[in-house]
Formats: structure tokens, sequence, C-alpha cells
């Protein structure tokens, strides 16, 4: 009897280590203010670029050393460990990352043509739908209880494969009257996606005990940084997003909704456990949408008021995108608690 009650008590005990540790883990802590204050960021800055544009139109011309210095903190955060996953693990890396490329350009094209979107705004949509994943896809990966190495291979992956693959899907799916000046947009994402996660990557190699001890301020230098570019869009054209404001979140709203949905059912197809179906959903569903929005600004036609309009699916997705993973992250994590209850 004695002992029943002692290990009752040690069980109880044990009980509540792991609900305090739950609770205090730094690690959680910090992705959960990552994931959630930064579209509350996001969101009161394009609402103050929208009403005074002109606090924000002077940063234009740093947008692409902004991005440069986005991608140059992602590479930083990577190691090579961080590409063993795709000789250990190539089938479901494949998957991942064909999902991503083959779902998300045409369900932009789709959503696009269904919505009668004109044609600066379904460009930008397109754009969306084929930049590489995002980094916050890992961030709500593991949020998630996803499989974040998968994750993070996934994304490096397709960042590394988009200066190729990007142009080509805006080929594919572009409205042909554009002239889309494919080797220019392939250049474009070498200069500001390729050349910086490279030198992010060497610097971390060679310098690792001193990056390592930057790594904290990294994820918030860098979404101060997305913030400058998200902001700099919005006050660009800001008259377009009062007026269309709410076809174009519908519009971001449901491609990035069908990316989750279809990226899910990839992986419950090849039979894969939950841990990596959650990581296929999220890297599909979620793309790198500051890139998107200056690669559309920047390749859209000549007119700098219609070219801005192009960037606006990407600024939007910028906000959506966090809120949709946490809420993605919250739900699934529910299920978890219900199931274990069970």
């Amino acid at each position: 009897m004695e002992s029943q009650t002692v290990i009752e008590e040690k069980t109880a005990v044990d009980a509540k280590v792991d609900s305090a540790n739950r609770v205090v883990d730094p690690q959680e802590r910090s992705a959960r203010i990552a994931v959630l204050g930064f579209p509350v960021f996001i969101l009161l800055g394009a609402v103050i670029a929208m009403f005074i544009p002109q606090w924000f139109q002077p940063l234009t011309p740093a947008i692409t050393p902004l991005l440069g210095f986005i991608m140059l903190t992602m590479g930083l955060t990577l190691t090579l460990p961080d590409f063993a996953l795709i000789a250990k693990r190539p089938v479901v890396v494949l998957i991942g990352v064909v999902a991503q490329f083959g779902i998300m350009p045409f369900v932009a094209w789709l959503v696009g043509t269904l919505l009668g979107l004109d044609s600066a705004l379904k460009f930008g949509l397109l754009m969306l739908g084929s930049v590489p994943g995002g980094t916050t896809s890992n961030v709500v990966t593991y949020l998630a209880k996803g499989d974040v190495a998968l994750s993070v291979t996934l994304t490096s992956c397709s960042t590394l494969l988009s200066p190729i693959v990007t142009p080509l899907l805006m080929l594919l799916y572009a409205d042909k009257e554009l002239q889309l000046d494919g080797v220019g947009l392939a250049l474009g994402l070498v200069q500001t996606v390729l050349i910086p996660v490279i030198a992010g990557l060497v610097l971390r190699a060679v310098f690792n005990r001193y990056v390592e001890r930057l790594l904290p301020a990294m994820p918030w230098l860098s979404v101060f940084a997305i913030g400058l570019v998200v902001f700099t869009t919005v006050a660009n054209s800001a008259e377009t997003l009062k007026a269309a404001g709410l076809l174009i979140l519908f519009a971001v709203i449901v491609h990035n909704a069908i990316g989750y949905t279809l990226g899910w059912f990839v992986g419950r197809a090849f039979g894969y456990k939950s841990a990596v179906n959650r990581a296929i959903a999220i890297e599909v569903g979620t793309q790198s949408a500051a890139l998107s929005s200056k690669m559309s600004v920047q390749f859209y036609g000549v007119d700098p008021i219609v070219s801005a309009q192009a960037g606006l699916p990407g600024a939007v997705a910028a906000v959506w995108h966090n809120i949709a993973g946490a809420l993605f992250a919250f739900i699934v994590r529910r299920i978890d608690a219900r199931r274990a209850q069970a």
C-alpha cells in the first residue's frame, strides 16, 4: 500500500515537472512569439503604410538589399548536416519538393483565373505560388509537432532550386502577352536568393563559433527586414489595396488553404505518418512571400504603379501565412491532446 502511494506521488510530481517544462521551454516560447507576433507586427505596419505611404516609399531602393539580407540569415541558420536528409530519405524529400512546385503554381493560376483577377494581381499570385518555401514553415512545423528536419531540408532544397524552377513555372503559367524575361528572373533569383544563402552557409561553416553567438538575433532581424519589404510594397500601391484588398486577401487565403490540404493528402497518399504529413502540408502551403512580392514588382511590366500592384499578393501573404500557420499548429495540437486523453 505504501509503495503504491509512493508511485502515485512520483507520478504526480513527474506530471507537474513535465507540465512545467512544456510551459517554460524557452525554444517553444520563442517560436510561439515569432509565429504569433510576426503577423501582428506586419499587419500594424501594413496599415500604417497604407494610410501614410510617404513614410515607407523612400525605402523602395532598399528592397533588394533587404531581401539579400533575409536570405543571408537563412543561410546562416543552415548547416551541412541539414542536407544529409537528402541522402537518408531521398524519396520523401523529392515528394515534398515536387508537391510544392507542382501544386502551388497551378492552384495560383486556377484561383486567379476563377476569381477574374486583373493581370497584375494574377501575376503576383502566380509568383507567390512559384517561389520557394518560406523559413516560417520551419517554425510552424516545430509548433505543429511535425518533422522539423524534413521541413528545413525542403525549404533549403526549394530555395536552391528556385533560380531554375521558378522562371520555368512563370514562363509556363504567366500570360504570354507579358513577355516575361525568364533569364532576367533567373539571374535576379541567383543574385537575391542563391548567392546570399550560399554565403551564409560558408560563413556558418568557417566561423561557426562566432555565428552561433549571433543566431538568437537572426530571426528578429530577418522579421524586421521582411517587414520593411512588405510595408514599402503596400505603400507603393496603397490605393489599389484599399480598393481591392478583400479580393486579394480572399485569393491568398484560398491559395494557402488548398496548398495545406493537398500537401497533407500527398503525404497521406504515400503512407507517411502524421509528423511527415504535417511538414509537407506546411511546406507546400507556406511560400517566401516577401521574395514573391519583390520579384513580382521587378518583373511585371514597365509601369511602376502597375508593377507595384503585382507585389500585393505577396505582401498580403506575408501576413496571412503566419496567421494560417499559427491556426494550423493550434488545431493539430488540440487534436493530439484529445487523442491522448481518449
